[in-house]
């Protein structure tokens, strides 16, 4: 059993993947951490340093090696990762279960707010720059998340409530 979860920024892919591969007795990756501990430094640092286009380079190589495992796992993407190279179509050759946690703008913006120092696309948004940013971001990413197998809404539900709704898609 392999389940990726993906989406965009903020609505939950980690804390919902750590969740359900502990209800499940899986492994959990977290695509952006596996990144950072082959690169031993922070994402944020990665596009500081390295750039956007490093970090894609890498994240495909890292995604790659997960996808190639043997073992089931739960894994959350970073929210661009289906975006970029063959990202999408590895994942629908791998023949898994993936599950796109989709948010509405004003969930994500509430969300991500608290957050934008943490991450390095946000840095210099305000709330109306940043609701701008992420609905042109998810009408760029449509497409893409759209191709999971399954859609699971997250707006005004607990990270218990959604892990719930995920398992028991899987029976």
């Amino acid at each position: 059993m392999k389940i990726v979860l993906l989406g965009y920024m903020g609505s939950g892919k980690s804390a919902i993947g750590s969740l359900l591969s502990q209800k499940l007795q899986i492994s959990f990756y977290d695509l952006d951490n596996e990144i950072e501990k082959i690169e031993q430094i922070a994402i944020s640092e990665i596009f500081k340093t390295k750039g956007e286009i490093y970090f894609r380079k890498k994240e495909n190589e890292v995604l790659k090696a997960i996808l190639a495992l043997e073992q089931d796992f739960v894994l959350s993407l970073g929210g661009g990762t289906p975006c970029y190279y063959n990202n999408i179509e590895l994942l629908k050759a791998a023949g898994l279960s993936s599950y796109y946690l989709k948010a509405t703008t004003d969930t994500l913006v509430k969300r991500l707010m608290d957050e934008k120092n943490s991450r390095p696309l946000l840095h210099n948004q305000d709330e109306n720059s940043l609701k701008d940013f992420i609905n042109k971001h998810l009408f760029d990413r449509n497409y893409y998340y759209h191709q999971a197998t399954k859609i699971v809404n997250v707006d005004d539900k607990t990270i218990e409530e959604i892990s719930n709704e995920i398992s028991d898609a899987l029976t």
